[in-house]
């Protein structure tokens, strides 16, 4: 009973309460929006990253592979006994990170292309319902 007087008095601090706990919504909603703009400005960059590691990761390994079959490397590695140890360490290195690094430049573009087609999609189901809110309260 004394719930249902609370509603009829139009109690000022009880109006108060009900916009601040709108206004909470309303800022958690903007925030979430400006959060998903952001990571879609992000996305940018990580195609960028997985373009570079598409295309510079096959030239890393052609070059290696080419030093160590190129016929002076073998007198390189016979004449320089440490120096010639460390360098076939180190062109095995670049061509074990570029593998990975291409594999996962791969996976990360193919997977920012599915994202792309969530956000989309995201972004028109957003503007319909703004505007369905819109022609609802006439704004």
């Amino acid at each position: 009973m004394k719930d249902e007087e609370n509603e009829n008095t139009g109690d000022p601090k009880e109006i108060i309460e009900e916009a601040e706990s709108v206004t909470d919504r309303s800022n958690i909603l903007t925030l979430m929006d400006s959060f998903v703009d952001q990571i879609f400005q992000i996305r940018r960059t990580l195609v960028g990253v997985s373009i570079s590691a598409l295309i510079l990761a096959p030239i890393a390994i052609g070059l290696s592979i080419y030093l160590i079959r190129h016929p002076s490397f073998l007198a390189v590695i016979d004449n320089e006994n440490e120096f010639g140890i460390v360098l076939s360490i180190l062109l095995g290195t670049v061509i074990i990170i570029s593998c990975i690094w291409l594999f996962a430049g791969t996976r990360q573009y193919i997977r920012i292309g599915s994202w792309n087609k969530q956000y989309k999609k995201y972004a028109a189901e957003k503007e319909l319902m703004d505007q369905r809110i819109a022609s609802h309260y006439g704004l």
